[in-house]
């Protein structure tokens, strides 16, 4: 099949995906309950009772959409700069949490829920710190002279392991019985909490933020040949890295905001797709995004339903990542050449 049709097919997929993630519950809904309850909503005719549609539309607008919608933004933007980064380190180790913004997010959150009971002042916090580890991570890189990007990953490397030092600071002087396991539970990666609010603030720049990054595909087809035969072809190498650096961290650390560490993600999924549709970036971000997303969809009903009681997503995530991590690394290398 023709590369570039993958794209189309790897859509429906997804929205197929989705669909029956949205019959799938404790309260299982078939294909006639969302066809009557669509058509009350849009024609008023009398197609269920008020009871029946009243459950259904508690289920679906204030649970599942924005559980699905959840899903599929968090995957998306972890998918794409996780592919981002690879690309433009040329590296298949690399993965969002690169330049620390999964530590400092981590750690802001963990600060949030210290000094406030406020969701937001938790959800501000994560954001935040998320963007101020990888600012630490940049400056330590300007200030060592050397290779720029080996500098760029060692500061990120060190910015990371200082935010994860002072988050374990944190959760050392929390309240062992009230917010020690707010914060260790909501580390572990979930989407129980997310509600619609959460997802219509953080919807926006996520969806902007990954569609610039399409744009700008092109543009790390030639970064990731190299800095010198980027700047020969008439392009500001500097400007693009740090615009680059700059939407896949704002978009990670929204993921954070919405759903904690959901970890292997932004690892694994660029790989599937680069196996799949090549290491083209202008096919390969869409289908990193679409393929991630229909990933963690999956991922997250097998967490709601596999027990009584729910698996929190992040270890999910890690427990089926790493295996097939590991598989998929002997085929990998082929995307590469």
């Amino acid at each position: 099949m023709n590369r570039k049709m993958m794209i189309p097919v790897l859509l429906a997929v997804l929205c197929l995906t989705a669909l029956i993630s949205v019959c799938l519950g404790r309260y299982p809904l078939s294909l006639g309950d969302l066809g009557r309850f669509v058509g009350l909503r849009v024609s008023d005719l009398p197609v269920m009772d008020s009871r029946q549609y009243q459950i259904i539309k508690n289920i679906l607008i204030d649970i599942r959409l924005p559980r699905i919608a959840a899903a599929i933004l968090i995957a998306s933007a972890l998918s794409v700069s996780g592919a981002v980064f690879q690309s433009m380190f040329f590296n298949p180790l690399v993965s969002p949490g690169l330049l620390g913004v999964l530590a400092g997010a981590s750690f802001g959150a963990a600060v949030g829920m210290i000094l406030a009971k406020n969701w937001f002042v938790v959800q501000l916090g994560a954001f935040s710190f998320g963007l101020i580890a990888v600012l630490a991570a940049v400056a330590m890189s300007a200030l060592n002279r050397g290779d720029r990007i080996l500098m760029l990953i060692l500061g990120g490397i060190i910015s990371g392991a200082l935010f994860t030092s002072l988050l374990s600071v944190v959760k050392y002087l929390a309240d062992p019985y009230g917010q020690l396991p707010a914060i260790v539970y909501w580390l572990m990666g979930g989407l129980s909490s997310v509600d619609s609010m959460t997802v219509l603030t953080a919807c926006g720049p996520i969806i902007a933020g990954i569609l610039i990054l399409l744009f700008l595909s092109s543009h790390l087809n030639v970064l990731s040949m190299g800095d010198e035969e980027a700047r020969s072809l008439g392009l500001n190498v500097v400007f693009l890295r740090i615009l680059f650096i700059f939407l896949a961290t704002v978009i990670s650390a929204l993921t954070v905001v919405m759903g904690g560490i959901i970890g292997w993600v932004g690892l694994l999924i660029p790989h599937i797709a680069r196996m799949i549709v090549g290491p083209d970036n202008r096919l390969l971000l869409p289908a990193s995004a679409l393929i991630g997303a229909t990933y963690l969809l999956i991922a997250d009903d097998i967490s709601r339903l596999l027990f009584n009681v729910e698996i929190p997503l992040g270890i999910l995530t890690s427990l089926i990542g790493i295996p097939f991590f590991a598989f998929i690394l002997r085929k990998a290398k082929k995307g590469w050449n």
